[in-house]
């Protein structure tokens, strides 16, 4: 059994290594998901004009996405500068007014929508990524794998110094 202070100085180097993987491991799924690191806000989907137009002659308007992704606490704000009338879900959007959706729990949506060509519209709402979400993430995967690795190089025989009065030959 190796001395303490080498069994201590191995944990201790085995946890900077589980920890700093964890940032790497976190850091790079952060990077994926920088949308939805923000404080919740009003978010304005535009319809243009002739958009009742091209969705009844099958073309898609270039200006509107597919789905959208949001934070608890956005408010989808939908106005309409189309000359028809529009839907959202639950929203009824006359031409030259604003609807608003409040979007206050995690959700992925489908909604039923007259201005898109497929009549359907996604609306993703997730938790806001948060500096202390990111904390707990690195502290989550880095500690457990910190120790794990510090369990390893417990096991492990140390590494025998060279004793310089054993190699010398008479």
């Amino acid at each position: 059994m190796p001395p303490v202070s080498i069994v201590l100085k191995r944990i201790l180097v085995s946890m900077l290594i589980g920890i700093a993987i964890g940032i790497l491991i976190n850091e790079v799924t952060y990077l994926f998901l920088r949308e939805t690191a923000r404080a919740p806000k009003v978010i304005e989907l535009v319809i243009p004009a002739g958009t009742a137009d091209s969705i009844a002659h099958g073309k898609t308007p270039p200006s509107i996405p597919d789905s959208m992704t949001f934070v608890v606490g956005d408010t989808l704000l939908v106005r309409n500068d189309d000359t028809a009338d529009h839907e959202l879900g639950p929203l009824w959007i006359p031409a030259g007014t604003s609807a608003s959706l409040p979007l206050n729990s995690v959700q992925s949506y489908a909604y039923d929508c007259s201005f898109q060509k497929g009549n359907y519209f996604g609306l993703d709402v997730r938790e806001p990524l948060t500096t202390s979400t990111r904390l707990y993430g690195i502290l989550y995967s880095g500690l457990p794998l910190g120790i794990l690795i510090a369990l390893y190089a417990i096991i492990l025989p140390a590494k025998k110094k060279n004793d310089p009065q054993k190699n010398v030959q008479p």
